[in-house]
């Protein structure tokens, strides 16, 4: 199965991106093709809502920036894992430009499975994050959420925590999606 995780934190060796790692080696000693990009380095600018891509484009976006490499990854993973810090009850703004900039290749066909991965400073303000996750990306997409994994405060960056996301990735099945 290839994975793609789409991290959207600035921080590279921050407690999102610690959850990664550990998620990534785990899935990729189970056998996956895991593909990660730290989005949060990419030149993405946000949805123009131009409808170029419905209008003209044939689901190729007008806007031509970092996001043209992202498209082919999305179409062709089987599972996306989005992960992120949580700044302010929401996906970093990084991440929701890549989630918005998706508009323009709909629903991907091959995506069969998701899953979240959340860091914060507290344990209280990962609801909206979610909420937006279970309606923008597993209902409308219809794809199956695979798990939200969250950790705050002392969880971040703990062994515990990196034994939680390793176990997931090695917990994948190859052929769950085939």
């Amino acid at each position: 199965m290839k994975i793609l995780v789409l991290n959207g934190s600035p921080h590279a060796n921050g407690p999102t991106s610690d959850m990664v790692k550990a998620f990534a080696e785990g899935a990729s000693e189970a056998g996956h093709e895991v593909v990660s990009i730290n989005v949060a380095y990419k030149s993405i600018k946000g949805c123009a809502a131009c409808e170029y891509c419905h209008n003209q484009g044939n689901g190729v976006c007008a806007q031509k920036d970092d996001m043209q490499a992202i498209y082919p990854e999305i179409l062709s993973s089987d599972m996306i894992v989005f992960a992120s810090p949580i700044y302010y009850f929401t996906l970093s703004a990084q991440l929701q430009a890549v989630i918005h900039r998706t508009y323009a290749v709909d629903i991907p066909k091959n995506v069969k499975k998701t899953a979240l991965i959340l860091s914060s400073g507290s344990q209280f303000v990962y609801g909206p994050a979610i909420a937006q996750y279970y309606q923008s990306i597993v209902e409308y997409w219809g794809v199956e959420n695979a798990g939200i994994f969250t950790a705050n405060g002392d969880q971040n960056k703990s062994e515990a925590k990196r034994r939680e996301l390793y176990r997931f990735g090695k917990s994948l099945r190859t052929e769950e999606v085939l």
